[in-house]
């Protein structure tokens, strides 16, 4: 029965449970809802420069209401400023919101920042500038309300202040000091004032940490002020203690700007140590004080008049060089047409008397074939050899003494005819008029006896330049041809990437505003189209201008000699330096290719593309080392395939360092032996000519020499002057060498440039030095060029060591170098530099081209290779 009524009210229970729960579960939503509304809201009028102190927690929200007039005409700055004096807030901080007509900015105290490896950084002190919203009414009254809140169930005590900024707009010219932190960026106004499109904006600090941003940014809201959100608009640079931005009028479509100014939680981005370390994950760091003063000065930038002026200056100086040259021509033109006006009617001989021999019977005429041959030729032959012939011609025999006496200089001309012609016998039954292209350098070998033979000449113990210019000419002159058009093969497949790669660069640049990206002079980088730094572009116009100026030189004595030798001039067949010009071409076309690559680095210049300014430079030493060589040993000369495969080599080399050089030892180390060891086996191919080989029984010919030369018996070297060069050569580059291996300096490139340029100076001071001490002569052009040259080249190094910006430095720490314009408030020194290392090298090419012209009138077995 029990049973029975246990079942019966089982139902009911069921029911009766299921009622609880619902009430249990309203009366504790009745609780909640009743607690939620014990919430207050507190609404405050407030006023400007007004400090409130309160305390805010989870039951209640506090807002000030402000008001203020804006007028159209004027733009007033509002900072509000925030202090948490409460210990611990960390945990639950406050939130102020900042509720305006068209804007909203937000942020919590204390406020976290994070720096590296999400490293956290709490500022209890925050102060944040308005954005103000345009008004199209003349004056118009606007409200904004700061609400205060926290989840905090304890009461937090904070101070709030709103304050009206001083000085908010910035004016032209007028220097402006302000206070800045990582929670308390600062940002100004600028308004383009009528007729200025272009303006510098220059922020300057006398501390150099803590690093700090400036970025410039249209006008609109809300203004990204903070560390991790300055990088999100506008054009933005790291600095330390300078930075320069310049801000052209088309991209603001407002004709206004802000400028702001922010400093970073941490200064690695600008170079600085890494202080704090957390040892836990989320541990909260003491920043310390990382409080700046600096101060932002507006000014205008160049109008399009100094454009102008500047490139007119750029263009005129390197004009300038095209009117000397074509003077200096004109010049030796009328010496020479003076000079044979002179031979052809000595001073004691009237025109009518040369006349009147030249009818007599038995004399024949001096045709202008023979006549022009002798103009070429005629300070080649010595008193002694016209004596000699005239005694040994028969043609000559009848003449009486008073008819000798007054006829000497067409004795001279006609006898000269007869030697020519005796001379050239050997040379009549070859055609120069065969294609070069059907030319082989092994089909023509002068040496083509044996191999043994070559042994014999070159290694004299004195060699002439007749021993080792024994090859055909036209092979010899195909042969280094092809430096010219491998060399301009290279310069177009190595260009047309680099211009590509660097207008990505300078898009990049624009397009995210980020302008570490390059390493500008910002303090003189005048911008034009999308260039930001146009004028250091124009500045290499003189290595193109003077480039081409060297190749219409080498062009106009290539024609001469090319005319000489149709004449079957003596002088071009048999005396002075073999004249060949394919290498003076490859120099002129490497020095307009500098000026082109060295362009497209000054697009944006960084340590990336270092190599497009060196690139060439590298070509440009190398080409003046083979040029000295090859004008005292031009049958031995490398050939263009085996010259431009080493320069690649060294390019490689270089691009390596770049990448992987800074900082690695393995790296410094395997460059140094490769260094040395390329540097022993060039002395061995210099010292014997070419006359060895590498091959497997090397080791054995080196041990039998030091034997039988060093410790059976003492020998000097059998060629002393080539010995002192290559002894001082390895000193120069085993020092060079070991240099880079204790230093291991940051710029590779430029290393690897140094080691280049001191085998040319060393080279072309011994080749100096034994050209006077052979008895040779330098004339006057050749001697005014090296002075010259010298010169410039002293005052360009000068300007080039003064380091307007480094790449091995960070873009902050770099700008520390930047420094006004010099010249016409538009070129600055690395500007000068690039003129006067044109210059300089224009120059240098042009005492590689005159410094043997002494030498034309001599026989080639009279002059010494060395």
């Amino acid at each position: 029965m029990v049973l029975r009524s246990g079942c019966k009210f089982g139902p009911v229970l069921v029911w009766f449970r299921l009622g609880y729960v619902v009430l249990l579960w309203l009366c504790v939503t009745h609780l909640r809802c009743a607690r939620a509304e014990t919430k207050t809201v507190v609404q405050k009028d407030a006023e400007f420069d007004v400090t409130y102190n309160d305390t805010v927690t989870s039951d209640n929200q506090t807002i000030y209401a402000f008001n203020h007039t804006v007028s159209r005409n004027k733009t007033e700055g509002i900072r509000v400023t925030v202090d948490v004096l409460s210990v611990g807030a960390e945990s639950s901080p406050i939130l102020f919101v900042v509720r305006q007509k068209q804007a909203v900015l937000s942020f919590q105290v204390p406020l976290i920042l994070r720096g590296l490896y999400q490293r956290k950084y709490p500022y209890a002190h925050v102060g944040r500038t308005l954005c103000q919203p345009p008004t199209r009414s003349l004056t118009e009254t606007q409200y904004f309300f700061v609400d205060v809140s926290t989840l905090s169930s304890l009461g937090t005590h904070y101070q709030l202040r709103i304050s009206r900024v001083d000085s908010f707009t910035l004016h032209t010219d007028k220097k402006f000091s302000f206070t800045a932190s990582p929670s308390q960026p600062q940002y100004f106004k600028y308004v383009f004032p009528d007729g200025v499109d272009t303006v510098i904006v220059k922020v300057n600090s006398e501390m150099t940490f803590p690093c700090s941003v400036m970025s410039i940014q249209d006008i609109q809201c809300p203004v990204y002020d903070l560390d991790n959100n300055v990088a999100f608009i506008g054009m933005y640079q790291t600095m330390t203690k300078t930075a320069a931005i310049t801000v052209q009028r088309k991209d603001f479509p407002s004709n206004s700007f802000y400028v702001v100014v922010v400093v970073k939680t941490e200064d690695e981005a600008c170079g600085g140590p890494l202080r704090f370390y957390p040892l836990r994950p989320d541990e909260l760091i003491d920043a310390g004080n990382r409080s700046k003063t600096l101060d932002v000065v507006v000014s205008p930038a160049i109008s399009s008049d100094v454009y102008v002026m500047g490139m007119l200056f750029c263009l005129g100086i390197f004009l300038s060089f095209y009117l000397l040259t074509f003077l200096v021509a004109c010049v030796e033109n009328k010496r020479m047409h003076r000079r044979r006006e002179g031979l052809l009617n000595p001073a004691d001989m009237s025109p009518a008397e040369t006349a009147s021999l030249l009818g007599k019977p038995g004399v024949t005429p001096v045709s202008p074939y023979e006549y022009g041959s002798f103009v070429d030729n005629a300070s080649t032959l010595s008193s002694e050899a016209i004596t000699d012939s005239i005694a040994s011609d028969a043609n000559y025999r009848y003449m009486g003494q008073e008819t000798l006496k007054r006829r000497p200089f067409l004795t001279a001309i006609h006898h000269v005819a007869i030697r020519i012609e005796r001379s050239l016998e050997s040379v009549a039954g070859r055609s120069r008029q065969e294609s070069l292209s059907s030319i082989e350098e092994d089909d023509y070998d002068t040496l083509a006896d044996i191999d043994s033979d070559k042994n014999i000449v070159r290694t004299k113990k004195y060699l002439c330049v007749s021993d080792l210019a024994r090859k055909d000419k036209r092979v010899l002159s195909k042969k280094y041809q092809i430096y010219f058009w491998n060399i301009v093969t290279i310069g177009v497949f190595y260009a047309l990437p680099v211009i590509q790669l660097v207008i990505t660069y300078q898009t990049v640049v624009n397009v995210t505003g980020n302008q570490d990206i390059c390493y500008y002079n910002f303090l003189c980088a005048h911008p034009l189209g999308n260039l930001s730094a146009f004028n250091n572009i124009l500045s290499n116009l003189g290595y193109v201008m003077l480039g081409l100026l060297f190749l219409l030189i080498v062009l106009q004595r290539d024609i001469i000699h090319s005319r000489a030798l149709d004449r079957n001039d003596l002088n071009a067949l048999e005396c002075g330096i073999p004249k060949h010009f394919g290498l003076f071409y490859a120099m002129g076309t490497a020095l307009m290719m500098e000026g082109l690559l060295s362009a497209c680095y000054h697009v944006c210049p960084n340590y990336t593309n270092f190599q497009f300014d060196t690139s060439f430079m590298y070509m440009i030493a190398g080409l003046c080392v083979l040029k000295l060589y090859q004008k005292r040993h031009p049958d031995i000369n490398a050939s263009a395939y085996t010259a431009y495969a080493c320069l690649a080599a060294v390019i490689f080399f270089s691009v390596l360092g770049v990448v992987f050089g800074k900082g690695n030892m393995v790296f410094w180390i395997v460059f140094s032996v490769l260094h040395i060891l390329a540097t022993m086996l060039l002395s061995t191919q210099l010292y014997y000519m070419g006359r060895w080989r590498l091959n497997s029984g090397i080791l054995r010919r080196i041990v039998y020499v030091i034997y039988t030369d060093c410790i059976r018996q003492c020998s000097g070297p059998m060629y002393i002057d080539r010995m002192v060069l290559l002894v001082m050569g390895n000193i120069v580059n085993w020092s060079l060498a070991a240099y880079g291996l204790l230093k291991t300096p940051n710029d590779f490139a430029s290393y690897l440039l140094a080691i280049a340029i001191c085998n040319l100076l060393l080279y072309f001071a011994f080749y100096i030095i034994m050209k006077l001490r052979s008895g040779e002569r330098i004339q006057c052009m050749a001697m005014v060029c090296i002075l010259f040259t010298a010169v410039v080249w002293g005052f360009a190094l000068f300007f080039f060591f003064q380091g307007l910006s480094t790449w091995q430095k960070t873009p902050a720490e770099s700008r520390e170098h930047n420094r006004d314009c010099i010249v016409l408030s538009f070129f600055d020194d690395h500007d000068i530099w690039h003129f006067l290392s044109s210059i300089a090298m224009f120059g240098s090419f042009l005492v590689l081209l005159t410094m043997d012209d002494d030498l034309d009138n001599v026989q080639r077995d009279k002059i010494f290779v060395f």
